[in-house]
Formats: C-alpha cells, sequence, structure tokens
C-alpha cells in the first residue's frame, strides 16, 4: 500500500486526501526534529524518522508488509475494556477488525482527524475521535471518548498500543544495530514516559510523553494472540521468541484487568456520564542523544527525578532523591508507610531534595502530588545493609543448598544446587537438566553466587565448604583431567536410573539431555564458572591467612590458568563471542603476571589476543548462542581496553547504554535488557522482561570502568550503580537468590529458583565500591557510601558491602584492596591528599595488600608506608585503626 506522508511542521492536508493512497510527499517543511508518515485508511502511524537521519525509523515500518491487516497493532489503535449497566465487561480494539475510518476536517495544527468509533467492534458503547497535531515542533497524538447513550459506562481498562522496532527477527547483528530499537518504561503515572533509544546507542532517541492528563499507570504486554488468553483483544498477532519481546500497551487505566500481583501504582478506572467526554494521549518528542533525555524532559516541563546513587537503599546508607518539576510540591506519600523515611533539605536551585532512609524492607512507591492535582511516582526497593545482604546469601547457599548426598547416583555430591523458594527445597531433578546439573548459568549459579560471596566477605565455615566442592565434585567429575567443563552433571538415562526420574516431569524436551549430551564440553559458557571457583580461592589463599588449607594459592590459580586454556580448546566455537563474566579471564592474565608466571601468562594473553584481534573485524561483536544478547559486551569491553582499542572499547560502552536505562525506578534502573532466560533457568517459564536478571549487574562493570576514565561523564556512573544495586534486590531476607523478577502484571514477583542468579552475583561482588564524586549541579554525592563535609575536607564512609574499593573522582584515583578494608577516607581539595583509614587487623588478614591506580590518565598517588609485593602495596595492619596517606607524586 502506498503511503500519505505528513510532516510535523507542514501545512495542515485537507481531510478528503486521508481517503486516497497517495504517493508519499512533503506538505510544507518548516522544521521539527521528526516526520511522520500515516496510514492512508486507518490513520495509525507508519514511519516515524528522525528528520536529520531519515533513513531510520522508530516503528517497524520496513515489516509493513507483514503486519498489516487484523490483529496487528499500531500506533494510534486503542485497547479498551468497558460496561455498562447490566455490569458486564467487553473488550475492544480498533485493531481487532479493521474497518475504514471516518476522516473529519483538518485544520490549523491538525495533520489528520478522525472518528475511529466503526473500527472499535460492534457494540462499543462510546464515541472515539483520534487526532493527530503538531505542537511547537513535535506531533501529538489524542483521542477523545464521548459518551452520548443515556447510560453512564465504566471505563477498567485503556491502552494505548506502543509499536517500535524492537524486532531482531531475521536481522542479523549489524542490521538490528543499525534498524531496531528498545522501549524502556518510566511507569510513573502522571510523570511517566517511554524511552525509545536505538540499538547501537547514538542519537537521536525518541520520547512518548504524556499529553495533558495522561498517567502511564501501568505498562502492559501485548501477548501473542496465537496463544490462549482470557481477551483475545489486549494481544498482538507478530510472535513472540527469542527475537522479539513482543508491544506493549501504555494503560491509562487499569483496575478491570483482574491481575494478581502488586501493581507498580494504584489500579484505577473512571466512568463517563452521559454527554461527558475525556481526552487523553501522547506527544512523540526525539531526545538529541540518550544523555540528553532528562535535559529534553526538563526543556518540555516534564517532572524530572533523579536518584543519587539510585533507587535501591540499604537501611544503613541513606539516598537523595532531587526533583525538578515546573509545578510546586503538595505532597508526598510513602506507600508503605514504614518502608522509607523523606526528609526535605536544602537542594541545588531549582530543584527540590529530599534525604531518603531506608526503614523497612522490599518494594516501596513515593508519590508526589504537585499543586495541579497530578501524581509522580518514584519507585524503590529497600534492603538490609550490604554486608548483610552477603552474609545471608553465604549462609543460605552453603546450608540450605548444600547438596550431601552421597548416594546420588549423578555423583553430584558435595556442592550447591538451585533451590525452589516455593516448595523450599533443593531441585534435584528438572526437566532443563541443567538446572540441577551444576553447570550451565541455570545450574552454575547458585554455586557461583556463594563462591563470589567470599571474594569480599570470607567465612572461614564457607571456604571449607566451598574447597570440599571443589576438590570433591568439580575437579573430579564436573571438570576433565586437563580442564574441559561439561555442560551438566545430571542427564536423563531412564534405563540406568528410570526410578529416579519424577514421572510429572515431561522428559522428553531437547532440553533433557543424555549422558553424551551432559558431558560434552564444547560450551564455552561454562568456563568462566569454574575459572571464578577456582580464582576465588586463589585469592583468599594468597592474600588471607588461615581461610583456604587444602591447597596453596598455586594450586587454585593453576587450574584457573588451565580452565582458560581448556575453553579455547575444548569450546572454540562458542568462544569466539564474550563470556558472561569474562572479566575473570583478564583477572586471571593479571595475576599470572603479578606471580611472574610469564609462560602461562603469554598463553593466555595470546589466546584472548586472537580472541580481540577477530572482535576489531567485526562493526557489532556482541554475538552468543543466541541472536541477540546482552553478555558478552562486558568482556569484550575488557579487553578492547587490555588491547588498547579505545574506539571499539566506545563503541560497545554506547551499545551498552542503549538497552541499560537510567529511570526512576528501581527495576528498570539500569536493567540490562532481558527477556528470554526464565525459560532456561526460571521456574515460570516465558517470554517476558525480566526485572534485574543477570545482565544488569555484569553490564554495570564495562560502565563503572568507562566512568573511572571520565569521571565528568555522571550518566555511566548511574547507570552502572543502577546495575550493581538491583543486582541484590533479587536476595531475601534470608538469603534466597531468585533469578530475576517478574514483571508483568499478573505476576509482578520473584521466581521461585535461583536458577541463573549467580553469574549477576558475580558482577556485584567484583564492582562493589564507593565512588565520592562532586557534580555541578547536585554537589559533592557518594555512591555507595555516606558523605560528610568537614571544612577543608570531604569525609566518605563506604557502605558498599566490600568496603575494599574506593574511587575517589576529583582526584582520579582507583584504590583496591586484596585485603583489609577501608573504614572512611577524607579528601583535602587545597592539598589534592587522600587519607585513607583502615580498619583493624584480624586473625586471617593481619595486612592489608593496596593498589593505587590512575584510570583517567596521570600517574597515580604514592603512599605513605608499606613495601611493594607482587603487584601490591602490603602494609602491616594493627588492633587500632591504621591511616595510610596517599599525595600526589
Amino acid at each position: 500500500m502506498r503511503r500519505l506522508a505528513f510532516y510535523l511542521a507542514g501545512a495542515a492536508l485537507a481531510s478528503g486526501a486521508l481517503l486516497h493512497a497517495a504517493p508519499a510527499r512533503k506538505t510544507g517543511d518548516t522544521g521539527g526534529a521528526l516526520t511522520l508518515t500515516l496510514d492512508p485508511a486507518s490513520q495509525t502511524l507508519r514511519t516515524l524518522s528522525p528528520r536529520a537521519e531519515p533513513g531510520f525509523d522508530f516503528v517497524p515500518s520496513g515489516r509493513a508488509a507483514t503486519r498489516s491487516g487484523d490483529g496487528f497493532n499500531q500506533i494510534g489503535d486503542l485497547h479498551l475494556r468497558v460496561r455498562g449497566t447490566d455490569g458486564a465487561w467487553r473488550d475492544f480494539s480498533s485493531a481487532q477488525h479493521r474497518v475504514p475510518v471516518r476522516a473529519l476536517a483538518a485544520t490549523g495544527n491538525v495533520i489528520a482527524r478522525a472518528d475511529i468509533t466503526a473500527t472499535m467492534g460492534e457494540g462499543f458503547p462510546l464515541t472515539v475521535e483520534r487526532t493527530w497535531l503538531r505542537d511547537k515542533g513535535a506531533p501529538v497524538l489524542r483521542f477523545t471518548l464521548s459518551n452520548r447513550g443515556t447510560t453512564p459506562v465504566e471505563i477498567g481498562a485503556l491502552g494505548m498500543p506502543m509499536v517500535f522496532d524492537n524486532i531482531i527477527t531475521d536481522r542479523s547483528l549489524e542490521q538490528a544495530h543499525a534498524q531496531a530499537s528498545f522501549v524502556d518504561p518510566y511507569i510513573g503515572n502522571d510523570a511517566g514516559y517511554l524511552q525509545v533509544t536505538r540499538l547501537n546507542g547514538k542519537g537521536p532517541a525518541l520520547l512518548v510523553l504524556p499529553d495533558g492528563r495522561t498517567p502511564l499507570e501501568q505498562y502492559r504486554i501485548l501477548d501473542d494472540a496465537r496463544r490462549k488468553s482470557a481477551s483475545p483483544v489486549f494481544t498482538d498477532r507478530t510472535q513472540r521468541q527469542q527475537t522479539f519481546e513482543g508491544f506493549y500497551d501504555w494503560m491509562v487505566a487499569s483496575s478491570a484487568m483482574a491481575d494478581k500481583g502488586q501493581p507498580w501504582n494504584p489500579a484505577t478506572g473512571f466512568t463517563l456520564a452521559p454527554g461527558e467526554q475525556r481526552t487523553f494521549g501522547v506527544r512523540l518528542v526525539a531526545a538529541p542523544s540518550i544523555r540528553g533525555i532528562e535535559a529534553t524532559l526538563q526543556a518540555e516541563r516534564r517532572p524530572v527525578a533523579v536518584g543519587i546513587p539510585g533507587y535501591v537503599v540499604p537501611n544503613d546508607s541513606p539516598a537523595d532523591l532531587f526533583v525538578r518539576a515546573a509545578q510546586a510540591v503538595r505532597d508526598v506519600k510513602v506507600t508503605p508507610a514504614d518502608a522509607l523515611t523523606l526528609t526535605k533539605v536544602a537542594g541545588p536551585p531549582g530543584w527540590n531534595r529530599w534525604r531518603v532512609t531506608g526503614t523497612g524492607w522490599g518494594r516501596a512507591r513515593v508519590a508526589i502530588t504537585y499543586a495541579d492535582g497530578s501524581v509522580q511516582s518514584v519507585h524503590y526497593y529497600v534492603t538490609k545493609p550490604l554486608a548483610q545482604v552477603a552474609a545471608d546469601l553465604g549462609r543460605f547457599s552453603t546450608t540450605r543448598q548444600w547438596f550431601d548426598d552421597a548416594a546420588d547416583p549423578f555423583h553430584r555430591a558435595p556442592s550447591i544446587l538451585t533451590y525452589d523458594r516455593e516448595a523450599n527445597k533443593i531441585v534435584s531433578q528438572d526437566q532443563r537438566v541443567w538446572i540441577a546439573g551444576m553447570s550451565d548459568e541455570g545450574g552454575g549459579g547458585a554455586w557461583v553466587a556463594a563462591t563470589m560471596k567470599q571474594l569480599d566477605n570470607p567465612d572461614a565455615g564457607e571456604v571449607a565448604k566451598l574447597e570440599r566442592m571443589v576438590d570433591e565434585t568439580v575437579l573430579p567429575k564436573l571438570q576433565s583431567s586437563d580442564g574441559g567443563v561439561k555442560k551438566s552433571l545430571f542427564y536423563y538415562d531412564p534405563k540406568t536410573f528410570g526410578s529416579y526420574y519424577d514421572k510429572g516431569i515431561d522428559w522428553s524436551t531437547w532440553a533433557s539431555w543424555d549422558k553424551k549430551q551432559a558431558d560434552d564440553l564444547g560450551r564455552s559458557y561454562n568456563y568462566p564458572h569454574v575459572a571464578i571457583g577456582h580464582w576465588v580461592l586463589y585469592r583468599l589463599a594468597r592474600h588471607h591467612a588461615g581461610l583456604v588449607t587444602r591447597h596453596d594459592w598455586r594450586f587454585y590459580l593453576d587450574h584457573a590458568y588451565r580452565t582458560t586454556v581448556a575453553m579455547m580448546r575444548d569450546a572454540p566455537h562458542y568462544a569466539q563471542f564474550g563470556q558472561m563474566e569474562g572479566e575473570i579471564f583478564l583477572e586471571i592474565l593479571l595475576d599470572l603476571k603479578r606471580e611472574g608466571l610469564t609462560a602461562q601468562a603469554n598463553e593466555v594473553e595470546g589466546l584472548m589476543k586472537a580472541r580481540a584481534d577477530h572482535w576489531r573485524t567485526l562493526a557489532y561483536p556482541f554475538g552468543s548462542e543466541m541472536a541477540w544478547d546482552s553478555t558478552g559486551q562486558p568482556e569484550v569491553y575488557a579487553w578492547m581496553r587490555y588491547f588498547n582499542h579505545p574506539k571499539e572499547a566506545a563503541v560497545t560502552r554506547e551499545v551498552i547504554l542503549g538497552y541499560d536505562p537510567t529511570i526512576p525506578h528501581w527495576g528498570y534502573n539500569g536493567n540490562a535488557r532481558r527477556y528470554w532466560d526464565f525459560l532456561y533457568g526460571g521456574k515460570v517459564k516465558r517470554i517476558e522482561r525480566q526485572i534485574h536478571h543477570y545482565g544488569s549487574a555484569l553490564n554495570a562493570v564495562p560502565l563503572f570502568d568507562a566512568y573511572r576514565r571520565d569521571p565528568a561523564d555522571l550518566h555511566l556512573l548511574r547507570v552502572a550503580y543502577g546495575g550493581f544495586m538491583g543486582g541484590i534486590t533479587n536476595i531475601d531476607r534470608e538469603g534466597f537468590a531468585s533469578a530475576a523478577f517478574h514483571s508483568e502484571p499478573d505476576m509482578m514477583r520473584w521466581d521461585a529458583y535461583t536458577g541463573d542468579y549467580g553469574m549477576g552475583y558475580f558482577g556485584h561482588a567484583y564492582a562493589a565500591a564507593t565512588y565520592l564524586v562532586k557534580d555541578a549541579t547536585f554537589g559533592w554525592l557518594g555512591f555507595g557510601g555516606t558523605v560528610r563535609e568537614d571544612g577543608a575536607a570531604v569525609e566518605i564512609a563506604p557502605h558498599d558491602g566490600a568496603r575494599t574499593r574506593l574511587f575517589v573522582a576529583p582526584a582520579g584515583q582507583w584504590i583496591t584492596l586484596a585485603a583489609g578494608t577501608i573504614a572512611k577516607a577524607r579528601w583535602v581539595p587545597a592539598t589534592r591528599r587522600i587519607e585513607l583509614t583502615l580498619d583493624p587487623a584480624t586473625a586471617t588478614t593481619p595486612a592489608a595488600q593496596v593498589s593505587v591506580e590512575a584510570p583517567a590518565g596521570g600517574a597515580p598517588y604514592t603512599i605513605d608506608k608499606g613495601k611493594p609485593e607482587a603487584g601490591f602495596t602490603t602494609i602491616a595492619l594493627s588492633p587500632a585503626a591504621t591511616t595510610v596517606t596517599l599525595t600526589p607524586r
């Protein structure tokens, strides 16, 4: 079908023009950042392009041939659930059975206008007028619902389909990064919006803003129409799969959806009396870049909320909430009331500022009511202090998840296995055999989390169990004698173990591997998990006294090295891609160098350079076993930096920002996109946007590094800290760690399996650090610590859960401790001096081992005491605190 083009700043078209499939043409081009094209028959959106890049389209116009006709939603369609005096809910949709809309006169700023009542469906009790207009250079989509009947009509659900081109199907990675976009919602009620960002991270970005009073109350998936559904109306015929997350409804009202989960915002509806009408809609605005989104919101006079360090608040580490709005704040309310305390404090000019203190646990909503009655929701999650969260995780995983059945036919004992929180028992068998088999992400996650907990928060009893697991299960059973890693210890063999398997499980699928498949060494993604186990024990043996007793540090570093080499030898196909937790290989290389193991270091470096050289030949070297993924980017970034390829590292950084947003919502802030891994590691198996799957914390790692290299770019730190902190919301009050949170309104709860969570905890523990920052707008800030200005100095007390890493942004100094912990630090601007206070000695940590780097350039500071040793400065600790002074060279 040919299309009629409408340009935002052009003259209005005559109403009759919409009835003809005229060739696309300009109609008067006088400005505007976006151009759009409407379908001439339905007046729904056909194209939406930045004027500066007309070849790019935010909507899936390239699939118009396969996405046309009944059941395919477009922007400009409408979904409703309504009832009259008979009390029965009925569903209506403009897309379900399309009929021509009745074009109306379009004058002034109106681009197109139509009565779309006829296409809503038979028996629709209201009339709907839809208008496309331009306002200050931006397109606006507006609906007016009118009750022209004689009885009231209640609207219990109202959704506007948001159809953007997030489809990866049949696209190469190069095509996907060039053509596709991802959508992230700020489910902020009247202050809500959508941000549509390109996969390559480049600008412009698109903002979908409320027009008038159009709250984003709920963001609801349009389910696959081929599946059974309570209502065929709230669906779309485009197939949802790993290559397509799905489209969503912007829900203005949702009270009639009968959801079981606790909603982000109170579910509402409204009633139209006879003769009454209501208008709502959205405004489409271009932001010049992802980093320019908040400035664009301000320019549009939308409320802007900035949480520092984010929206996850440990009880011992208050946060700050900065809000800039065109209206005065009338009221602030917290739900539940005992979750948070907000205290108004002085803020920068033009900003409201509250100190946010966690007083409860779990989800919390802050509702800010403005002078006009509009309400902005800011969503928080309250946790225990991070050190306690780590302790809970370590205790739960090494007790409740500890598997020590010597009679196990699959020889998994002793080990730490996946746990089912609903059944409160270990998952000893699952149709997806890896979940019960100690490998893959879904099975290795449990023990990887337990292991990484020891890196900065070691417990002697827990370490002893991990030593047993490595000695008695990992080395002789999960690994081959020369370092290869099996896909699973558990497998399906009914001839040999027929009485073992649960007859209620369907064992006929591809996921029920037999022994040959389970023994396969060819999946490279399994190798980082095992390398982590060896490396953490190496670090504990090398830098602490008496924690590791079975072998010396050389044993564990050697096995980490062997595992790294074995990945390249036994799993070369998937090793061509970046691996989740792949930074572990860089750490192993650096430690081999520190220890003077030159031959092994050279071998590892050569193997990794071959991978990096291959990645440099690709525009977007982020492939995996999936068509599109968000797991390989961190390792690709790490090696691009290591081998001094800043251009490729920058491309990787921006791609991460394309799928990893900063939004005033604990669930979406720093939430690196993932929507399919419930199929492979969750108890509830379905395609669904996952909140804080392991990608959140893993993708924080390269963003932290990028920030340390460019401390002026606070956006990087905010996104990174969102993912870093989001990665611990999965851990409940007893220490169980869920694979991810189910975001769909019918659930809205954590999955019951631990699944692949451990990969996320790797990112959290590996990146745990405190950042002291001075921002031009917000002043002195602490990410991971509390800040106190003390005359000529600024003091920060770390609360990041590890207290072994500190970045002092004004000095550009990155301080890391392989042993010892930081009690506090003082920055003295006048002398550019850093005073570091270290905690007293313990039985296992008699000395601190400190390293200082200057990632942004310049020389690292000099430490006033201690002696160099294997890449660190060793400082003897005493029964009292030890103060170390760092000064510029």
